[in-house]
């Protein structure tokens, strides 16, 4: 080897990864080999042979030839002084960019060992591919920037409607409690405490989501920034940065999480509200077998009487969560059924047009979907006042005697059966028979009308309650 003082490339290369020695060590056949690399190809042949000539070293670690390190550093610490725009091994101008390795080398280094096999482009070409490459990969991370900006959206209406939601959830607790205030004061606080801490809660969470995904935001728009910027620079300092940029392209980016049972479970406050002190105040609680989800409901539809009554009204702004109806003006009940024998009354009063019935839990609610049974509904209903439907495979009209002010649905999930019953004379009015695999809920639609004035509510009939005292 030349006087280590002033050595030429080709004495710094490895012959192993044909690059600037890293660590080399020094061989009894005096060949030298970066120490990773020597490493590595005893492991592969299994014995300590020179990579060189072959020849066989004795079992002691090999020494670390200091003055070709240092020679090797040396040369590193120059080749980072040049010009950047000329090959630090052979001093040519850097016009050809290696596919394999991702950067740009001359033409010299093109016909050396390392990148003679390597598939290789003009710098102009392949800075206009990697641009387009790069432009590709940026739009799709401004679309995804643009989905969680309007997710943030969303979620910020989500945590206003839960503020909302509370704000109505505390005047009808108080509403309620208000008739029973001399006997019932501790539970309204108890009630509302319970409300509250929920709201707490939940409020918690959605800003917790809303700080997460505004660190996704800035942290992406930042990427983009600096790949734009990256976009901007000319072709050869683009494709000296290519790595980098790509590198920073390839941070994975979280889909937004679809955030369920996160609004006010005001079924649970309101719900039932006057049974579950119907021990203390027996004579005027109303018990009813359902109570309505308003978190199910289409934006229409407004409730009465702790949540047992709704009617069509003017649209309300509600958040588009996952458990709510949009396409159908209806409401699913908050009770649900897994087995068993149900029922339940609901009075249908004078309206022109109604729905009610039963509705699977996995049902299109965001899209158009058929009332039959394949879809998951099992329904009946009144159109123009007087034409009353089975909603089967086919759409089947129903002959009535007499016209029902109350129609009692029956279920028994067991034999798969769903009984329509008009209340006045105990006659049926249809049945559906099928086999049930998923969970059930009660469902109702008051149909749409041309004002609210004009709307008739759809309401579940109260039990009688009877307190025996022996």
């Amino acid at each position: 080897m030349a006087a280590v003082g002033s050595p030429c490339e080709d004495e710094l290369l490895c012959p192993r990864c044909s690059d600037i020695y890293c660590f080399p060590v020094l061989l009894q056949c005096g060949h030298n080999v970066c120490r990773v690399c020597l490493q590595k190809f005893w492991e592969w042949k299994g014995c300590r042979e020179c990579p060189v000539c072959r020849a066989v070293s004795i079992p002691e670690r090999p020494p670390i030839n200091l003055a070709l390190k240092i020679a090797a550093d040396k040369y590193q610490g120059k080749r980072g002084n040049k010009n950047e725009e000329v090959c630090c091994l052979h001093n040519e101008r850097l016009k050809i960019f290696c596919q394999n390795d991702e950067q740009p080398i001359c033409l010299v280094c093109q016909m050396s060992v390392r990148h003679r096999v390597h598939e290789c482009f003009p710098v102009e070409e392949a800075a206009k591919e990697k641009k387009k490459e790069i432009s590709s990969v940026l739009d799709s991370l401004r679309k995804k920037l643009g989905m969680l900006k309007k997710t943030k959206d969303q979620w910020q209406e989500t945590k206003n409607h839960i503020q909302n939601q509370t704000i109505q959830g505390e005047q009808a607790i108080k509403g309620e409690f208000q008739k029973l205030r001399l006997f019932l004061e501790e539970e309204e606080k108890t009630r509302l405490k319970v409300l509250r801490q929920e709201r707490d809660i939940k409020t918690q969470v959605m800003s917790e989501k809303l700080k997460s995904i505004e660190a996704q935001i800035d942290k992406l728009s930042s990427t983009i920034v600096d790949v734009e910027a990256a976009l901007r620079e000319k072709d050869l300092p683009f494709l000296q940065e290519y790595k980098e940029t790509k590198k920073r392209l390839k941070r994975n980016i979280q889909e937004p999480e679809c955030i369920r049972d996160i609004l006010i479970n005001t079924a649970k406050h309101l719900g039932q509200l006057k049974y579950e002190v119907w021990k203390k105040m027996v004579n005027i609680v109303r018990y009813v077998p359902v109570t309505l989800d308003p978190n199910t409901a289409q934006s229409n539809l407004k409730f009465f009487y702790e949540l047992t009554s709704v009617q069509y009204s003017s649209k309300q702004p509600l958040p588009d969560n996952p458990e709510r109806c949009t396409t159908r003006v209806c409401v699913l009940g908050a009770t649900s059924f897994t087995s068993g024998k149900h029922s339940w009354t609901v009075d249908v009063g004078i309206g022109k047009e109604w729905y009610i019935g039963v509705a699977a839990e996995s049902i299109k609610r965001k899209s158009v979907i058929f009332l039959n049974p394949s879809e998951g509904f099992w329904v009946i209903s009144l159109s123009n006042s007087d034409t009353y439907w089975a909603h089967a495979s086919s759409r089947t009209k129903l002959q009535l005697k007499l016209k029902p002010a109350r129609v009692t649905v029956k279920l028994d999930y067991e034999k798969g059966k769903v009984v329509f019953v008009n209340t006045v004379d105990s006659s049926i009015i249809h049945t559906f028979s099928d086999r049930f695999t998923e969970r059930l809920f009660p469902y109702l639609s008051p149909g749409i009308c041309q004002g609210e004035k004009m709307s008739v509510p759809l309401t579940i009939c109260p039990l009688r309650i009877t307190v025996d005292v022996e």
